[in-house]
Order: structure tokens, then sequence, then C-alpha cells
């Protein structure tokens, strides 16, 4: 693509968003997710009250999920949805629910604009924060299913004084946070696909999980103390494929946390029982490094790495994290699921790196081949094809950067 049509895109879209933005101020968000019961439906509204809804034609209430308080003054609600359910809508706005077979899955992740003392994102330039363009061009790729791999909320700290780039940004865990770096920018994408919602270490209770717990965590909001604990691990049920949802949070990654693998491993080799292949959805990667420096791999997972060791069954073809700011595919010639990385929805990148993952090792896993693609913003889309899925990693204008074709624990990125 052309630097003018590149820029003439910008502007497009940057149009769009300008309506995005109008619409989103009555303050009501509504999506379908996936949770350990099934879909549910839920909405976050500046009402007392929740919206009216309906299921497949019919009048249903929605329920309280947590009420408004000084930090959130805005109302979240829920709504199971049973088996079978064929439509579902809030406020007389229909919802997007999953077809017979998902064939288009997004996956995105690392979304928000950061800014956390000396760490300063522009969040108010949509080139160097572009999370709401990218939402923009990816919807009109038209998922079936968005997955995110975690890592929502960044604006921890004030913006300093005098830096226009993030001037009048709010900061800390409360609504206009969640609103600002989530809700306002992927509302198109929450109204028009179902979603998965992996949490990320951003997403801690010392960071931004209130809001996590209030809004999207899958379990019932821990209303005493505000914030849930480490969810349980929970499986999303597609034809021909089991997407299990691991919360990996807080796992120690500078060493082994021995009860922290401990307890990893029994969620790992509870998934044996699955029929269908099945991936892992969890925001911290496993033999996966975030960079190198001084010739040395840095931010692989060392808890992860010997909780999985062995342990993970053989229908687990794949792992699908964040964590890492970029765009990553490690095929394992020790055999181990192919982990795809897609951490460069927004915040800030990680610098590229020369090295060729090829020559990669951890301990006794060596990869085989793959792509380590930092410095660009994007997201990643996986198509079903007859003997597997083809992976395409998209730049925040669309454009097609890498493709990899995956069938069983192997990734072939030509």
């Amino acid at each position: 693509m052309s630097v003018p049509a590149a820029r003439s895109c910008v502007a497009l879209c940057c149009a769009s968003i300008a309506l995005v933005s109008s619409s989103a101020s009555a303050e009501l968000y509504r999506w379908v997710q996936y949770g350990p019961d099934g879909l549910e439906a839920r909405a976050v509204t500046d009402a007392a009250t929740c919206p009216p809804a309906q299921l497949d034609g019919a009048p249903v209430t929605m329920a309280i999920r947590a009420a408004a308080n000084e930090s959130f003054p805005v109302t979240a609600c829920a709504l199971p949805m049973p088996a079978g359910t064929r439509s579902v809508s809030i406020a007389e706005s229909p919802l997007a629910v999953p077809p017979a077979e998902p064939r288009r899955i997004l996956v995105i992740g690392d979304t928000g604009c950061r800014l956390k003392g000396s760490y300063v994102q522009a969040c108010n330039d949509p080139v160097q924060w572009p999370f709401r363009l990218i939402v923009e061009v990816a919807a009109q790729r038209k998922p079936d299913l968005v997955i995110h791999v975690g890592d929502y909320h960044y604006r921890e700290t004030p913006c300093p004084a005098g830096d226009r780039g993030c001037a009048g940004s709010p900061f800390g865990d409360v609504w206009a946070v969640w609103r600002a770096d989530f809700f306002a920018p992927a509302d198109t994408l929450l109204r028009i696909a179902p979603w998965v919602f992996v949490r990320g270490n951003h997403e801690e209770c010392a960071r931004g999980g209130h809001g996590w717990s209030r809004f999207i965590a899958p379990d019932a909001f821990a209303d005493g103390p505000g914030c849930n604990g480490p969810s349980k691990p929970f499986v999303a049920r597609l034809p021909g494929l089991a997407l299990a949802v691991v919360d990996v949070s807080a796992a120690r990654e500078d060493k082994v946390d021995d009860a922290q693998a401990d307890d990893f491993r029994r969620q790992y080799l509870g998934l044996a029982d699955e029929a269908e292949p099945t991936w892992i959805l969890q925001h911290r990667p496993i033999w996966s490094p975030g960079g190198v420096f001084a010739g040395k791999l840095l931010g692989d997972n060392r808890t992860l790495e010997a909780a999985a060791q062995d342990s993970l069954p053989a229908n687990v073809t794949m792992i699908l994290s964040g964590h890492h700011h970029l765009f990553q595919v490690l095929s394992y010639r020790t055999g181990q699921p192919v982990q795809v990385v897609a951490g460069h929805g927004g915040d800030t990148l990680n610098q590229p790196s020369p090295v060729d993952p090829a020559t990669w090792t951890f301990g006794p896993v060596a990869v085989e081949s793959g792509i380590n693609l930092a410095g660009a913003f994007g997201f990643a889309m996986l198509e079903k094809q007859d003997d597997g899925w083809r992976l395409t990693d998209y730049d925040r204008l669309g454009v097609a950067v890498r493709t990899c074709t995956l069938n069983g624990r192997t990734a072939d990125c030509p």
C-alpha cells in the first residue's frame, strides 16, 4: 500500500471512528461472550436498571451483575443464553450469535494505551495508539468469533503535565479508563461477533482487576472484595474445536513458582478429556521470548514451562497468547503445540529483533521454525480450511503481512 493510500485509509477510518464515538456516548455497551455455562449476553449502562432484552423474540429480564459505585458509576448486567438460542437483542439492538460452524476467528490482544510512570503513550493519536482503528478495520473482515488474549487496561498513572499526546486521559482502575481503553473503541466488534475474553496480567486485582471482574470476567462478580481471584479454567466448545481458557495472569515469570506450576499442570492435564482438537487460550505464552538482549532470550515464563513440560495432552494443538507486544508463530521440533502470540493490538510495541526463531531453545524444548514480527500494530485472523487453519497477520490498515498454514502441531509459514 502506498503512503498516500495508507493516509487516506486512516482518514476514512477515523471519520467512521468519530461516528462510533458519537453513538457510544449514550453509555450502553452490549455483547455476547462465552463462559463456563455457555453463552451469556452482557451490557454496561449508565442507568440504574438493566436494559430490556429479548431471546428468540421473547422478552426477558437481564440481571444486575454489579451495581454502580463511586469508581464505576455504571450498572453491569448479564443474561444467560440457553443452548440453541437463535437470536438475542438488548435495547432493541440485535447482537451476533455464533454461526453453526465458526470459520473466521479474530485474535487480538494487549490493546490498551500505556500510561505508567515514565512509560507514556500518545493515547490521543490514532497512529501511536491505533486500537480503535484496528477494530474498525478488523470488523470489515466479518469474524464469526473474537478472541481477546488479555491486557485491556493500561492507563495506570496520570498523563504528565503538558503532554498533549495523552492530555485529558483518565487513569486508574475506574470506569472512565475501562471506557476509554476498551469499551468505546471496541464497540463495533462487541456488537458484530461473540467474544472469548482472556485475563491478562494488567487485569490482576492490584491493577485493572476491579473493572475486569465487574464487566467481563467469566465467573460471578465477587461483590465483597470487588475483584475476583484467579478464575477456574473453562472450555468454549465449538463444532470440531474446543477453546480452553486458562487464567495465567499471575504466573511468575522470572523463576519457577512450584505451587503455581502444580496448579497449572493439573489444569492442563484436565484437558485430556476433550474429544475435539483443543486450543489453549492464556495471556502469557509458553516457550516464547518477548525479546533478545545481549544475545540472551528474555521473557519466557519459567513457571508455565515447568507446568507444561510433559503435561499438555495430545489433543492440544495450539496455544494462543499475548503479553509480548508483537506477532509470533513458533513450531517446535520437540513436538509441543504451536505457540501463537498476538499482542500487537495497540499498546507500546516490542522492538524488532534480527534473531531467527529457529535458533531458540528453552531447556529441552527447541523451536523448529517460526516468525517473530515486532514493531508493527495489527491483528490476526484464523480461517478454517479443509485440512487445518490458515493464520494471517494483518497490519493496522488491514494489509496481510504473513500467512501460516496450521495442521495439528505444525505451522508452515513460508
